[in-house]
């Protein structure tokens, strides 16, 4: 039996592209995927095939950048499921341009996807699964090879953000909760990472680049191996640990 068998998992961004790929391959190995994005009818497609193949599928509309909709969607999780095993935060975006070109806009909005949705998305799960005293949290953070490009300055500072604060999670939860960050090159072009690229030259590069790089679902393979093997280095498919009562704060001091 799969160590993903029966495990309940938040899936963000999974519309398309990675999030998309990862929910269908953990349904495959047993995993109970919730999955969340705006675009509710392709998450509606996306939960009926699954379910009409002997999977297990919900789903809930979801924009990560807006905080009662990340912890309406925990809390949708927890309703149906009553627990919450991983959180795969897979949303992202990517629009790049020079900085010379000044497109703010697109710049708020990485920060407000890559970034603060990750963010979001944490602080969604974590009293849960720090009460449950078991979880596992995935954080996607795609880069290209080589690092920062001319074009790539804001989006790959969003990557380096998560990268960063995936590190600092894992030290704050070391022995209980496990933190994994997945950074595979992007991959290809029909991801929607690249869908709000302005600048053609970025966008002619982005495509030729993607000829060449990681598929989605290989991206959702080593996604499903880092939650097979982190339930495995536990103590085997399926364990979980008893609940631990969360800390009561200390008493102020005046």
């Amino acid at each position: 039996m799969s160590a993903i068998q029966d495990t309940v998992v938040l899936v963000t961004g999974a519309s398309s592209g990675i999030g998309e790929a990862t929910a269908r391959r953990l349904a495959r190995r047993g995993a109970h995927v919730v999955l969340g994005a705006r675009r509710t009818e392709r998450l509606a497609a996306l939960a009926a095939e699954i379910n009409a193949t002997g999977g297990s599928a919900s789903f809930r509309r979801l924009d990560v950048t807006h905080r009662p909709d990340m912890e309406a969607f925990a809390e949708f999780a927890l309703d149906t499921h009553d627990r919450i095993d991983v959180l795969v935060n897979a949303a992202g975006v990517m629009p790049l341009s020079p900085l010379w070109q000044r497109k703010i806009e697109e710049w708020e909005l990485m920060i407000d996807v890559n970034l603060r949705g990750m963010l979001l998305g944490v602080a969604a799960v974590l009293p849960t699964m720090q009460e449950q005293g078991w979880g596992h949290i995935v954080n996607v953070a795609p880069v290209a090879m080589g690092g920062a490009t001319p074009d790539s300055a804001v989006y790959h500072g969003t990557q380096y953000a998560v990268q960063a604060i995936s590190e600092g999670l894992r030290r704050e939860h070391a022995g209980r909760l496990h933190v994994s960050l997945v950074s595979p090159d992007v991959a290809e072009a029909a991801d929607p990472l690249a869908e709000r690229i302005a600048d053609s030259y970025a966008l002619e590069r982005m495509r030729t680049r993607r000829r060449l790089t990681t598929p989605v679902d290989g991206v959702a393979r080593a996604i499903a191996g880092a939650i097979e093997g982190a339930r495995y280095g536990m103590a085997g498919p399926g364990w979980r640990p008893a609940p631990t009562p969360r800390p009561k704060p200390a008493a102020p001091v005046y």
